[in-house]
């Protein structure tokens, strides 16, 4: 996985820890070209693949031969695209037609696709260079995969989209893309240092992506900033008649509104979900100390007990579709299947309808309730995960304060702005109100400047 004859000069080693936004900038005025931005990342995966283990596939003869493509149609004088030259790395559940698409599963083992899934389509369209895949948790589930935390390799980078996270977190790639069911953006996202977006369910199409539960897979991004995340999201977000739950409607600007100033004050709701039980000591100071910083910006309280539903109701829907969606593996191969994908789709088999049915109810539900909280308040703050990312691989750590979100379909997003008692990063997580992703954004953005 060697570049066999680098092709810029050391001293352009600086390129690959610029923001998204600041290499499109550079790209743009010919100040970078392509080739030498993917150059760069390819050197720094080669330094430091072997400890993070980000990628399950990086294919650097095919990633210069698209930077070469782009730096030549650049030359042509024509528009360039919204990613033109752009790295992105793709998470290993996305299909790509020209590199493995394998699921984190042994069964899927050399698969190839025949099509890229909407979303690569998409990327490749806007001039991203697609470099390689990114690790994922089998079938994007529990079970823990090969990549370590950039800032230290002892602990867990969270998942499923592991992968993702580390590769940007670790300068690899600008920006990647993951996927949330229960908390598999933010979390890897809070525990590896960067920011996660997880927009609104139904924002960016899932056409090509492996299905666990139509009622919760969401596609997000990865990014170093607001600004990254968004960009990347913005050009994501579409219609595709294939996935039934996106919706037609006018792109949202989410990074054009990002950038603004909020008319007024944001007011923030610091709520203490039903997860809270589980937050970690340093972490629970820092939020406190995080409200006292915002004052009289920030109202505290804690949600009816009727929101206790809401772990139970996602659990029964994403076990349920899984032992559906997934049964074809299970079936033909549950001896190669890691234990946690196993235990799933066995209990998933013993919900009833009547159960399935009920917890599809409760989104709604449970969202009425948040729809009158965003009446008062521009997000909704709570933390991205318990603390800091667990020492150890044999778990992914608690996905206890997103499955909530991930349920009622609100976008997400996290902040690197606390730190834990080891000295490793913990997420600030943002909620805002469903298609109101622009504005919240826009209130993480005014936040990050008020710390």
């Amino acid at each position: 996985m060697g570049v066999k004859e680098p092709l810029i000069s050391s001293n352009m080693t600086d390129q690959a820890d610029l923001t998204a936004l600041a290499l499109r900038e550079r790209l743009s005025s010919g100040a970078l070209s392509a080739v030498e931005l993917i150059t760069n990342c390819l050197q720094r995966i080669n330094a430091r693949e072997a400890s993070i283990r980000a990628w399950t596939s990086v294919n650097e003869e095919l990633a210069l031969i698209q930077a070469r493509m782009l730096d030549e149609y650049r030359q042509t004088g024509r528009p360039l695209g919204t990613l033109h030259g752009l790295p992105v790395g793709i998470k290993d559940i996305i299909d790509t037609h020209d590199l493995p698409t394998e699921n984190g599963n042994a069964l899927d083992s050399g698969r190839r696709p025949t099509e890229d899934a909407w979303l690569v389509a998409r990327l490749r369209a806007a001039g991203a260079i697609i470099p390689g895949k990114t690790v994922t948790t089998e079938c994007a589930y529990l079970a823990p995969a090969k990549t370590r935390n950039p800032h230290n390799p002892e602990h867990t980078p969270g998942g499923s989209s592991s992968g993702s996270a580390a590769a940007v977190a670790s300068g690899m790639v600008p920006f990647a893309v993951g996927t949330q069911t229960g908390g598999s953006v933010i979390r890897p996202a809070s525990f590896c240092g960067i920011v996660g977006f997880k927009p609104s369910f139904g924002m960016i199409p899932r056409s090509g992506v492996l299905r666990t539960s139509r009622q919760l897979d969401t596609v997000g991004t990865f990014g170093r900033t607001i600004e990254d995340a968004a960009l990347l999201a913005d050009v994501l977000a579409g219609h595709d008649l294939a996935d039934p739950d996106t919706m037609p409607m006018a792109q949202p600007r989410l990074l054009e509104t990002a950038l603004t100033n909020p008319p007024v004050t944001p007011q923030l709701a610091f709520i203490k979900s039903p997860a809270w039980s589980d937050i970690e000591p340093d972490c629970a100071e820092g939020f406190a100390e995080l409200v006292d910083v915002l004052g009289e910006h920030c109202d505290a309280f804690e949600l009816p007990g009727i929101f206790d539903e809401g772990a139970k109701a996602q659990r029964r829907i994403m076990l349920t579709e899984m032992a559906h969606n997934l049964r074809h593996y299970y079936d033909r191969g549950a001896d190669k299947l890691a234990a946690e994908t196993c235990a799933a789709i066995e209990e998933g088999r013993t919900i009833s309808a009547v159960d399935y049915l009920a917890a599809i109810a409760w989104r709604d539900t449970l969202y009425a309730g948040l729809e009158e909280i965003f009446d008062r308040y521009d997000a909704v703050i709570t933390p991205a995960a318990p603390g800091e990312a667990p020492v150890g691989h044999s778990s992914t750590g608690s996905a206890a304060f997103n499955v909530l979100w991930s349920l009622t379909g609100v976008p997400a997003i996290t902040l690197p702005l606390l730190t834990g008692r080891r000295g490793l990063p913990v997420g600030v997580q943002l909620i805002g109100r469903r298609n109101d992703d622009a504005r919240l954004l826009r209130t993480a953005r005014w936040l990050i400047r008020q710390i």
